[in-house]
């Protein structure tokens, strides 16, 4: 369908179809001032005028901007990282390597001169001492040691002590070595 609208000059001519009809003029004179703004700035020597499209920010899917905060904005440092350590799922070897480094204070000062904890796997804390008397006194303390960080670390996370003695010198090596011999016996304790 062609329609039929006034040129430049008064004369009609037919337009095409596929062109938007043209609103008449409106008593506001906003469509003047749009086309007058279009002409200023389609005239040579003159940059195109750039579109203010908001905020500064980038849309991310599912995330609004605005005033209200979100994860993008600035974190405290500990916020920060207890997200990451509940994303990795570190909180229980960060708590059990915070025992090892209050080992001390959890035990008590003469405890802990002669044990240290050398490793922690699924629920078993493998403890070293420096004589077989202390692995002995240990034995008997697990029991109220495993109490007392389970206090700490959380209800079952401790579940056995595996109390070692001390790192002894082998006597099976040598020329004077004998098969099923007795050895030093308790010569280190």
């Amino acid at each position: 369908m062609t329609t039929e609208r006034p040129d430049d000059d008064g004369t009609l001519e037919a337009s095409d179809p596929t062109e938007p009809p043209v609103p008449e003029h409106r008593p506001d004179g906003l469509d003047l001032a749009r086309s007058a703004a279009r002409a200023a700035a389609a005239s040579p020597g003159t940059p195109p005028a750039r579109r203010r499209t908001g905020p500064t920010r980038r849309r991310t899917p599912g995330k609004a901007t605005g005033a209200r905060p979100d994860d993008r904005d600035p974190q405290l440092l500990e916020q920060a990282m207890g997200r990451l350590i509940a994303n990795h799922g570190w909180e229980v070897d960060l708590r059990v390597q915070g025992v090892f480094g209050r080992w001390a204070e959890l035990v008590g000062e003469e405890v802990a001169a002669h044990c240290t904890p050398e490793s922690f796997d699924e629920g078993r804390l493998v403890v070293r001492t420096d004589s077989t008397a202390w692995a002995t006194q240990l034995k008997l303390l697990a029991p109220a040691v495993v109490r007392r960080l389970n206090e700490d670390l959380g209800h079952g996370t401790v579940t056995l002590i595996e109390v070692l003695g001390p790192h002894l010198p082998t006597w099976t090596k040598g020329r004077l070595s004998s098969r099923d011999g007795r050895g030093p016996r308790d010569t280190y304790g």
